[in-house]
């Protein structure tokens, strides 16, 4: 079943008249009675989300410093100094494991 009237073109508006449900449109006499079910699925896309911090090569451009791995304790990762609250706040550190790529912050 379209949702747009087969006569005119408008959109359908479901009403219920006497206790069956039914298509109606606003401009014109057409009606349809809803005997049945009817469902339609829209598969949902999902938005592709760039990396805030840069991709992977931003990150291999990064400066190293000693710093340990949460994950597998690696001693070497890049990091990035962003300052993300007030001026008068200290500015966070962003951390990309060199060797497994987990990411971690500080500040």
């Amino acid at each position: 079943m379209n949702c747009f009237c087969p006569t005119c073109g408008n959109l359908l508006l479901v009403e219920n008249a006497n206790g069956d449900n039914l298509y109606a449109c606003s401009t014109c006499p057409y009606v349809y009675y809803i005997d049945r079910q009817i469902t339609k699925g829209v598969p949902l896309k999902r938005k592709e989300v760039e990396a805030v911090l840069g991709g992977e090569e931003e990150w291999k451009n990064a400066p190293r410093t000693d710093a340990r791995c949460p994950d597998c304790s690696h001693q070497q990762a890049y990091f990035k100094e962003v300052q993300i609250r007030s001026a008068d706040e200290p500015a966070t550190l962003f951390f990309r494991c060199a060797k497994c790529g987990c990411n971690w912050r500080e500040g």
